[in-house]
């Protein structure tokens, strides 16, 4: 007997099919992002995309997450990072994704890729675990037009790097960044970076600056930056905020109503900070700038020049004394390639390991050794603790690991490589009531997602990305040290990339879901 079905039952059909969802997370407290508190939900996730958010939702799905008892919350932002060159070195992206990371912003402090849509194609190719956005940077701009020259751009080299900044915001950036302590950047006037900022302001982006000083004059930097916002007509992103040197500690009294004025101003600037007292930059940093130019064999040749030799170890000195510092010991070596023995400790051990006297006239030399056998990257000891939750108090300020993707084993980095977040929810929210949890995640969420206007990004929210972390309030905790860095952070038990489960049950999955991210600027192929 042949049975004809209605047409009403097909439809039902289809409809009771189609909501079915591809993961739903259940009896977890959301989070949601926008700073508002908890509540309990469900979340239900399809290609992609949540499709339905709520206390009522009750679908069948490929994969149930029992959330009880933790909280739910969109993937963290870093909204300042440097992947350029180590994103193939561990594709699984572990030291982020461990640290509820699921996006980067990529290309800060004036260094980045010169061809973005290159590059973004490649971050698509490569696959990676986590999602990848980037600014185009000035200084391999500069570079790629006049090297690392100590002079102003004629016309000619200003029009060629206009038309790389172009191009760069068209193929996808998200802005333009500096590096206004490093070489190149460091010889550029304001005029130069006002007129590449228009032009990334052109195509809505952001301005985001490593500021020419973080200490003595960390006042006069702050105004360049938004001067730069202000002539310029760009939202601006302060990078790692902060107050360097001890004899500076305190002056966020002074650094921070600089923003708050700024905004009532009608400038659009925000910062960022990552929540340690130290720092990590190139030990090149301690050198006067004049002696940088023009690559390493012309670095090498001034140091060996014995009035250059004197000049740099009494700036140095100086520099010291001012800290009112009798040794170097605030500076330690993070990466050196030619002698790895150097790696954890600081330029007074090294000194002494050398057989080297116990002066600081001593240590002036070894680091002017380091830097004749190609210099290394180091971790500096300098800021107070009191300047880092006042700065963290401010609410426009974001959390930033200032870091590359780790790999286990390589060399001493900064532990914010690997437990920013994670420090942040600990030891701030969770031990010193510094900020709350929901204020804490819209730091690390809505707010950077809003500011590189990653527009489906950073909510809990209906039709959004299915970016998600769920975590253990009372566990979470970063595991990372200086004298151990190498360690993942603990308390994050599901990750979710574009809807694909990444960690299940504090584990890497092996899943490579993230993709890259295009700026507003970008033109979509075939326009």
């Amino acid at each position: 007997m042949k049975w004809i079905l209605p047409f009403w039952f097909f439809t039902i059909s289809f409809a009771a099919q189609s909501q079915d969802c591809d993961i739903l997370i259940t009896n977890g407290k959301i989070i949601d992002g926008t700073g508002n508190s908890w509540y309990y939900g469900n979340i239900a996730v399809k290609n992609g995309k949540i499709i339905k958010i709520g206390r009522d939702v009750n679908l069948s799905a490929k994969k149930i997450i029992d959330a009880k008892g933790l909280i739910i919350a969109p993937g963290f932002i870093d909204v300042h990072t440097h992947l350029e060159g180590d994103e193939d070195k561990d594709p699984m992206a572990q030291s982020f994704i461990y640290d509820g990371v699921t996006t980067c912003i990529t290309g800060n402090c004036g260094s980045s890729n010169t061809d973005i849509g290159k590059y973004l194609q490649w971050i698509d190719s490569l696959k990676l675990s986590i999602n990848v956005a980037t600014l185009i940077g000035h200084n391999d701009v500069r570079k790629a037009v006049m090297g690392r020259a100590n002079r102003d751009a004629t016309p000619d080299e200003m029009k060629q790097m206009d038309n790389i900044v172009d191009k760069a915001m068209k193929d996808g950036a998200v802005g333009l960044s500096t590096g206004l302590i490093y070489i190149p950047g460091t010889y550029t006037k304001t005029p130069e970076i006002v007129e590449l900022a228009k032009i990334a302001a052109k195509y809505n982006g952001v301005y985001a600056s490593h500021m020419r000083d973080e200490g003595d004059s960390v006042t006069q930097a702050i105004e360049e930056a938004l001067t730069i916002g202000r002539e310029a007509k760009i939202p601006v992103e302060i990078s790692h905020f902060k107050l360097s040197g001890q004899h500076n500690w305190g002056r966020s009294k002074e650094t921070v109503p600089m923003i708050e004025a700024a905004r009532k101003e009608g400038i659009e600037v925000t910062i960022d900070q990552y929540p340690y007292t130290a720092s990590s930059t190139s030990i090149s940093t301690l050198i006067p700038d004049e002696i940088l130019a023009d690559g390493q064999d012309s670095i090498k040749a001034r140091l060996q020049r014995p009035d250059v030799k004197k000049y740099v170890t009494d700036y140095m000195i100086a520099r010291l004394k001012k800290r009112k510092l009798k040794h170097f010991s605030y500076a330690v070596v993070a990466n050196y390639s030619p002698d790895t023995t150097y790696n954890g400790k600081s330029i007074e051990q090294i000194n002494l390991m050398k057989g080297r006297k116990h002066k600081v006239k001593e240590e002036a030399l070894t680091v002017i050794d380091i830097m004749m056998g190609g210099g290394a990257s180091a971790v500096f000891h300098g800021m107070g603790d009191e300047d880092v939750k006042r700065i963290m108090q401010y609410p426009f300020n974001m959390f930033a690991s200032d870091a590359s993707i780790r790999v286990l084993g390589a060399g001493m980095p900064h532990p914010r490589g690997y437990g920013t977040n994670a420090r942040v929810l600990a030891k701030y929210v969770r031990e010193e009531k510094v900020l709350s949890l929901e204020e804490a995640i819209r730091r690390m969420t809505s707010l950077p997602a809003q500011k590189f206007q990653l527009k489906d990004r950073g909510l809990l929210k209906e039709f959004y990305a299915a970016d998600i972390v769920i975590f253990d309030e009372k566990e979470v905790k970063d595991v990372s040290t200086f004298e151990k860095p190498h360690a993942y952070s603990k308390g994050f038990h599901f990750v979710i990339v574009n809807g694909v489960l990444t960690v299940d049950n504090e584990k890497h999955l092996g899943v490579r879901a993230g993709k890259a991210l295009y700026g507003p600027g970008s033109i979509p192929k075939g326009f």
